[in-house]
């Protein structure tokens, strides 16, 4: 969880490092590239928090 949610906020966040070295060797605009990477990031973290609600609560049973 701790790993995912770090993996989530470096996709989200426009001053990480990641985020920025990908928008200069595409060559587009900085805050263009966090915006369509902005849908992606945010599905996989529904999902990823999905499926820790499913596994906690198949544990508790």
């Amino acid at each position: 969880a701790v790993l995912g949610g770090g993996v989530f906020g470096d996709h989200c966040s426009p001053i990480s490092d990641t985020s920025i070295i990908a928008s200069l060797a595409a060559e587009c605009d900085h805050l263009d590239h966090v915006r369509t990477q902005l849908p992606y990031a945010v599905a996989a973290g529904l999902l990823a928090v999905i499926g820790y609600l499913a596994a906690g609560l198949a544990t508790t049973l």
